[in-house]
This record gives structure tokens, sequence and C-alpha cells, in this order.
């Protein structure tokens, strides 16, 4: 039974964690971060702002309902749910963290968590059947529309979802129309950060909220200037407890040795995206040192099968037979690395196919298929970002080297956005891209290449096949049989009918200055937290 607007008010008066003392002398730090980019959009409202770089800082202001150790053994964990229990395969019930408030002092409600998955922020203009779901009429909600990425970025995170209902005060339940073993991952999803609901309706416009959204995170949101930098400030009243650092600023640097020569300045007291190859010199200098490794993510290029050339499935298989991807983690990596299992990871657990492995590095298989598909030696582009990702354009040129030995003729365009790469226009070919694990499933990946995702949504690839293989691993919940549909989706996606080509492992480094005790994640995560400082 869902709780009234007017008590669930009455009961957003919660106490709260003790507020830092006034007088007491405040040694923390405030920290410079250097980063290439803050965010794709502009924005800060995970609805928008889908990448790598978002990803790095949503995690300083908003927190999710279910969580990920990041900075441990990636085992899944209570979030702003301190307890989740299966009612049944369709239905998870959550038990809500009491005394957690918002940057705006207010205590967080079941309703702010209705409001967070709600037709407001989420669904609004999407198929989804919003019926008996949550509903109240808050002032300036109905005001703000989501912005048309928000449905589709909500469907691809959560296909089968329903509804969600409020039990009572601290108690929410999460429905799937669908049975689903995935649900408590899915939460994990910076989709579902818990927002304020007074907030949102508060807010001038949309955008004004998206690049100030109130949250629960331990830092809140001070001021974000796009393309320049992003300013948080500890948030006292924080559940998890009081934040480390007094100040946090997030700094858009794009080039890697204006990012390493401001660390040593001074300027910098963090430098996010080191090459390998600068790990040494960097710390040559006994104040610094370089902290990272392998993170949940897989550096990959996309193709697009109605290119004239690509159309032909064997071509596109011809080109990951000609990539060595050993040869450039050695080259560009140092080995701090791997090529992995196709697109998979180890925290997959019994849904990892441990057999599997990416196309054979094979330059006479590829030779051959280009025979056999009457390749005429016909230019391929390809498109790709200067800088966003990590040894990218280096990266770029040994694959370029590679497929010209067996006879492809692959010329790279440099684009200044991914609306230049992604957007539907003639010409395209390959381009850049990398697939994250958000959490523990194949679901977690599988998503960006079925209806919905961003090769169908930008018109690069699509298999009908796939289709049905997709909602059976979405829907399913026996392990055998999602283990046989995951494998074959690998089969289509990978050497069938090539979605795309992995290249490596992704791995993050972050230089920082070594007095300062932080550990990175294993994704691209930054944790400040009090548990991950010191």
């Amino acid at each position: 039974m869902l709780l009234s607007r007017r008590l669930a008010l009455g009961l957003a008066g919660a106490s709260a964690l003790p507020r830092f003392a006034i007088g007491q002398s405040d040694n923390r730090p405030s920290l410079t971060v250097a980063v290439q980019k803050i965010s794709t959009s502009n924005t800060l409202e995970p609805m928008r702002e889908q990448s790598n770089v978002g990803q790095r800082v949503f995690y300083t202001f908003a927190e999710t309902l279910t969580d990920h150790a990041w900075t441990g053994d990636l085992a899944l964990r209570p979030g702003l749910a301190e307890s989740f229990r299966r009612i049944d395969g369709r239905t998870l019930e959550l038990t809500l963290r009491p005394n957690v408030r918002f940057h705006n002092g207010d205590s967080m409600t079941a309703e702010d968590v209705a409001f967070s998955f709600g037709p407001q922020r989420m669904w609004t203009g999407s198929s989804v059947d919003t019926r008996g779901m949550w509903t109240n009429s808050t002032p300036g909600l109905a005001s703000k529309v989501p912005p048309p990425e928000a449905p589709k970025i909500a469907m691809a995170a959560y296909p089968g979802f329903e509804r969600m209902e409020i039990v009572d005060k601290r108690t929410v339940r999460f429905v799937n129309r669908v049975p689903d073993a995935t649900l408590e991952g899915r939460l994990t999803r910076n989709t579902g950060v818990i927002l304020s609901e007074r907030a949102f309706a508060e807010a001038p416009t949309w955008l004004d909220w998206s690049r100030k959204p109130v949250g629960t995170g331990p830092y809140r949101i001070v001021e974000y200037k796009p393309d320049v930098e992003l300013v948080l400030e500890a948030f006292d009243d924080y559940w998890g407890g009081r934040p480390p650092i007094k100040r946090l600023r997030f700094v858009e640097v794009p080039e890697v040795a204006s990012r390493i020569n401001g660390l040593r300045a001074g300027d910098f007291d963090f430098a996010c995206d080191m090459p390998p190859d600068q790990i040494a010199a960097i710390e040559s200098n006994p104040k610094l040192e370089v902290v990272g490794g392998p993170i949940m993510n897989i550096r990959l290029t996309i193709f697009d099968k109605h290119h004239p050339v690509l159309k032909d499935p064997r071509v596109r298989r011809a080109m990951t037979h000609a990539i060595d991807r050993q040869a450039i983690v050695d080259a560009l990596w140092a080995g701090r690395t791997r090529v992995p299992k196709g697109l998979q990871w180890d925290f997959f657990g019994p849904m990892l196919l441990s057999d599997w492995a990416p196309p054979a590095f094979d330059p006479a298989a590829a030779k051959q298929l280009l025979k056999d598909a009457g390749y005429d030696g016909a230019p391929i582009p390809y498109q790709m970002l200067n800088n966003y990702y990590t040894n990218q354009l280096q990266t770029a040129q040994i694959m370029v080297e590679q497929w010209k030995a067996v006879g492809l003729n692959v010329a790279i365009e440099m684009k200044e956005n991914w609306a230049q790469i992604l957007g539907r226009f003639p010409g395209r070919g390959i381009c850049e891209n990398s697939n994250s694990s958000w959490f523990n499933d194949p679901v977690a990946s599988l998503s960006a290449y079925a209806p919905g995702g961003q090769t169908w949504e930008a018109g690069q690839w699509e298999n009908e096949e796939i289709v049905g293989l997709n909602r059976a691993l979405q829907d399913s919940t026996d392990l055998d049989k999602r283990r046989t549909d995951f494998r074959r989706m690998l089969t289509i996606l990978e050497r069938e009918d090539p979605c795309y080509n992995v290249i490596h492992q992704n791995a993050t480094f972050t230089a920082k200055r070594r007095d300062y005790k932080w550990r990175p994640a294993q994704s691209f995560v930054v944790d400040f937290r009090a548990s991950n400082w010191g």
C-alpha cells in the first residue's frame, strides 16, 4: 500500500547524524583532481550522462540502493538500502537506512526512492505502463520533462521494470514484469541513484537540475562549470561518517602532459588516466606515486554493418582476426592489463564462460576471408576522439598497421565529440568505444547490443536473433539456460555477425601525492569516502 503524501512528509523529520561542531578546527585537506573530462553531455544527471567520465564523479554526490565493493572484492553489498531480500522472482524488497539526509537537509524517504524511479525522472514519453506506479501532486514535478534519452536509458537499465512500491516509511519494493535473476545488481547502476524529490520540483528547469542534482553522497555540489570544473564540499551530515576532504575540485585538463606537469608543480593533488609508460617518470619524484590497474571495462571498436564494405560479415571477421591483442597489451600497457575472454569478466562468477576467447590472431585466416568477400581495397573509415581513452591514438595506429598487413585499407578520422561519431551520417565505418559491467552478470554489458542499446539506437548494428536471446537472458532464472543463451549471443556478436572487436581489458592509473592514502577502484568510480581514505 502506498504511503500518502501527507504521511510521508510527516515522517521526514527523522534525526540526523551530529553536525560538525561550530568552532571546531577543520584541518581536512582540499583536493584538486585533474581529469581529461567531467561529462560528455555537460550535465550530471545519469538519465542524460552515461559515460566513463561521468561514472567517475557521480559517486561523490549520489548513491544507489545496492552497491559493489569497487575498491575491494567487487562483492554486492548494501548501499542506501541497509538490507534487501527476494519476495519472489519478480520482486525485490529493500529496507532503507535510517537517518539518511539529502544535501538540502531533507531526510530521505521511501517517496524519494519512488520518485527516483518514477515517470517524472525516468519514464516520461516511454512505452512503459506507469499506471499504478507512484504518483503525487507536488508542484513543479510535472513541468520538468526528462530528456528524450532518459526513457531509453531507463529501459536498457531496467528492461522488465513494472513499478516501485512503497510498503512503509523505510520499505520499498522493486517489482518487475518478469522474473529476473539480476535485480539486486541492476540497482547498482548510476541510473538508480536516489535523488531529492523536493529539490527536483524546486529547480527552475530540468537543465538547472541536471547540473546540480541533490543526492545523499559524502559531498554536495557547489558549482559545475561545463568543460571547466566541478566543485564539491564535504556534507557533514553524511550517513556514512564525516567526509575526509573539506573541498573537492575536479578540473578538466585534456592533455596528459598538462595533467602530469600540474601534479609535479603542486597545482593538482591527483591526476587521472596516466599511460603506463609515464609511471616510472612520475614516481621518480619521491612525493608522487601511481596507483590503479584493470577495471570492469573492456576497450573495443564498433562496426557499422551498414557501411558498403562492412556489410559483409567476412570483412568484419577478417578485421577481428588481424589484431594481435597481446602485442598491444605488451607494447602499450607493459603487461599491466590483459586480453579478456571476449566481452566478459571473471566477476561474472557462475555465468563466466571460462573456455571462451576473442577471435584468434590469424593473419592467414583474415586474408582468406577478405579474398572470399571480394574485398578490393576500398577505404574503411575509423572515427575516434583524441585523448578520451588512455593510449587511444597509439592503439588505433597499431591496429591500422595490423589491418594493413592483411590488405585492409583503414583510415583514421579524428572527431571532436561523440555526436560526430554516433550520429546517423553517411560514411561511418568503425569507431572507438568501450563497455563497462556495472554488476556481475552478462546482461549488464550486453544491453548495449540489444534493442534500445547504443548500437541499435545509433543505427550501427542489429541482429534479429539477438532480440530473442537477449530477452531470454533477461527473463530466465535457470543458470544452465542462461549460460547457453549467453554463449550463443557471444557467438553472434564476436564471430558470426561481428558487432565489435575486443581489444583489451581497460585499466586506469591515477597519479597522486604519496602522503594521501587512497585506494583506487576496479571501475572508473573515484571514492573519497572516509572508508577509502587514510
